[in-house]
């Protein structure tokens, strides 16, 4: 599984997508940083947040993971993926984590935000935590909903659409139908930047998460199966 997380990694970063998400990422929080913190003459980082994952998620995440499954297809190289010394479990995970990873790295570059406004007040720890964990939460359930998109299609742009629909109507139509309020996963996500650790919130994202790359690794494995 380390071997097919270098090759991803190797994919992103020998390409541009990797150096542009991560720009992108560090553009959007620097740019929310100081129209929601600064401008505002505030110390309080959760609207730095909720405006990125409700934003910004839904354009960056299609980026990322488009190319997962749909781009071995189009470039030629998924029979070498399918008939790699590796489980079809281990190779969706590995994908998954190198996909995270581009999220993560410039969520941890916000604490130079932090360290910023530590300068003029120290600002809520146990919040900025809580929102940092709320966040990668759900950029996790956002990925692993791309990767299972990208696993139904060989056009990485039907993809990207199929992930930003997805993204897209998770985060407008539970607003717009009442009935559906409680489908909405920035609901759940809004209450870590208060400062709550939910556990139900937790459980229902990390079950996602497990549900969606279980149901990629079948889907992909019935392809495997099929070759």
């Amino acid at each position: 599984m380390l071997a097919v997380i270098k090759k991803e990694l190797k994919n992103y970063f020998l390409s541009p997508i990797g150096y542009v998400v991560i720009g992108i990422f560090l553009l959007a929080f620097s740019s929310l940083f100081y129209l929601t913190t600064i401008n505002q003459s505030s110390i309080n980082l959760t609207y730095l947040f909720y405006y990125t994952a409700f934003y910004v998620l839904m354009f960056i995440i299609p980026l990322i993971t488009m190319w997962a499954f749909a781009g071995e297809k189009k470039n030629g190289t998924d029979q070498i993926l399918l008939t790699a010394p590796v489980s079809m479990l281990g190779v969706v995970i590995a994908k998954f984590l190198a996909a995270f990873l581009l999220v993560f790295i410039p969520t941890i570059c916000t604490l130079l935000y932090f360290g910023i406004l530590s300068f003029f007040e120290v600002p809520d720890v146990p919040i900025y935590l809580t929102t940092i964990l709320g966040f990668l939460l759900l950029s996790a359930v956002y990925i692993s909903f791309g990767i299972l998109a990208s696993s139904l299609t060989e056009t990485p742009i039907i993809s990207g659409i199929i992930t930003f629909a997805i993204i897209f109507i998770g985060n407008f139509v539970p607003d717009m139908i009442e009935s559906l309020s409680k489908l909405s996963l920035m609901d759940h996500f809004v209450k870590f930047l208060y400062g709550q650790i939910d556990i139900a919130s937790i459980v229902l994202f990390i079950t996602l998460i497990i549900l969606t790359i279980l149901i990629t690794m079948i889907i992909m494995q019935r392809r495997k199966s099929l070759k």
